[in-house]
């Protein structure tokens, strides 16, 4: 008889109840078994869980490595998905190991990488990847001066944090005066050159922005599955282009996406991020984890998660190409179950007894809420 699998999911994206889902549905029938963590007793990837737990708050990375290693002990985890405090995690992988876990994340090597945009940049054009051009700013003058160069040049200028993701920080940079126009409608991501730099001047915190031109669409995101000899079985591109959405196997994607996860050794699922500068496509970032986009990838008839977690099991699928590519589509947020008691914080890694009580698995035609989406056809 074949034994369940027992996998966990950290302080992941609340699109990943997805993830869940598909891996609950996988085609080789395999009993599946999701334990998962979070800060957040709402998360709803708590109520898709089959068991849960809040996660201690304040641990340090090297205090979450621990924390990380008796949850893996005591639940027995067969695979690991590691988002928070990644680079920590994989750097003790043969200790995962020593316990019986699998880590579904590349190596610290890569990790390390791309953690930081600009040493990513410099890193993949050395491979002969396209990049767009970029200035490192860490005060007001760099600012200024990096701004000028690219309007000088005929670009709209934008930034965002030289570490992060998620677009967490990212701006476009406008002339444009405040008014009372920019308090109409809908916030925008644009934000006011005086008001930067007098921000700037102002504060004593440091600042690491990249500052680059605003890239044109369409966004192409390639989903990679690489494996441990750092061959890639699977990669599909999943354009945006306003709220169209499709999927592409085009070379011009693909090619760069494959160079960067097979010479980097991006094992498992990674997310490399492509976008227009001029007539080209231009690296935009690299994911060192799975995608929250991931489980779209359903339309194309292929089960991803699934086949991250046999690669990362040992049972390799090989080659992987799509049976077909789904139609072009569009996302809507939407319910989602919830744990039926929101409960205090978890206060301290030694709690051992579960906080949180099991709750049935949503049916899987649930949509998501807080940033997820369900995808309909256009």
């Amino acid at each position: 008889m074949v034994s369940r699998v027992r996998v966990w999911l950290n302080r992941t994206y609340a699109e990943n109840v997805f993830f869940m889902d598909q891996l609950r549905r996988n085609p080789s029938d395999r009993a599946v078994e999701i334990h998962a963590t979070h800060g957040d007793a709402d998360s709803p990837v708590l109520a898709a869980a089959d068991t849960a737990e809040l996660e201690p708050e304040g641990l340090s990375p090297a205090g979450y490595v621990e924390y990380a290693l008796a949850q893996c002990r005591r639940r027995g985890i067969d695979v690991f998905v590691p988002r928070l405090h990644q680079s920590a995690i994989v750097a003790h992988r043969a200790e995962f190991e020593a316990v019986g876990t699998a880590l579904l994340a590349p190596p610290p090597e890569a990790v390390a990488v791309f953690q930081d945009k600009v040493i990513a940049y410099e890193a993949v054009q050395a491979v002969g990847v396209p990049v767009p051009p970029w200035w490192r700013v860490r005060n007001a003058d760099e600012l200024v001066a990096a701004v000028e160069e690219l309007e000088e040049a005929g670009h709209k200028a934008c930034f965002k944090p030289a570490s992060g993701a998620g677009g967490v920080g990212f701006r476009v940079i406008t002339r444009s005066p405040f008014s009372l126009m920019h308090l109409s409608g809908f916030p925008t991501p644009y934000v006011q050159l005086d008001l930067v730099e007098d921000a700037l001047r102002r504060t004593d915190e440091p600042v690491d922005w990249l500052v680059m031109p605003r890239l044109e669409q369409p966004e192409v995101s390639v989903d990679c599955l690489t494996g441990p000899d750092n061959r890639v079985r699977l990669a599909i591109g999943r354009s945006k282009s306003g709220r169209r959405r499709g999927f592409t196997l085009q070379e011009q994607w693909l090619e760069p996406a494959r160079l960067i996860a097979e010479g980097f050794g991006l094992h498992y699922l990674s997310n490399i991020q492509f976008r227009m500068f001029g007539d080209a496509p231009v690296l935009m970032d690299v994911n060192t984890r799975p995608a929250g986009g991931l489980h779209q990838l359903s339309l194309c008839g292929v089960n991803v998660p699934w086949l991250a977690v046999q690669l990362a099991l040992g049972e390799d699928p090989g080659e992987v190409v799509p049976p077909f590519l789904g139609q072009d589509y569009t996302v809507v947020s939407g319910p989602r179950q919830l744990r039926p008691v929101s409960i205090p914080q978890q206060r301290a890694a030694e709690e051992t007894e579960p906080l949180l009580p099991a709750v049935p698995a949503p049916a899987p035609a649930e949509p998501i809420e807080n940033g997820a989406a369900q995808v309909l056809p256009l």
